[in-house]
């Protein structure tokens, strides 16, 4: 067992209590806007942007607003789906380049 310093189980718990939220909360329906920007290729972009703005955000809109700590976390998460997802795709695509040669 580990002895985590700064709570690090406790808030990885919490950001995923925030996480099973949002689908209850935000999301219905077969295709989301985030599924749709991701497919369009702006993943990235969209992910960073929402990153920037909570980030700024955070300490002025509702003060010291633990919410926008967990959307950050929550786009980072999103963002590391959106680079693992790509690097897939690089790796099938470099494959399918050696089958045809």
């Amino acid at each position: 067992m580990i002895d985590y310093k700064y709570n690090e189980k406790y808030s990885i718990d919490s950001v995923m209590k925030y996480i099973d939220a949002t689908y209850n909360e935000h999301y219905s329906g077969k295709y989301q806007a985030t599924d749709m920007i991701i497919d369009a290729g702006h993943g990235t972009g969209f992910c960073m942007g929402n990153i920037m703005k909570y980030a700024k955000r955070y300490g002025k809109k509702g003060g010291y607003n633990r919410k926008d700590l967990m959307k950050i976390i929550h786009y980072v998460i999103i963002e590391m789906y959106v680079q693992d997802s790509e690097e897939k795709k690089e790796k099938d695509n470099r494959l399918q380049i050696r089958e045809l040669v």
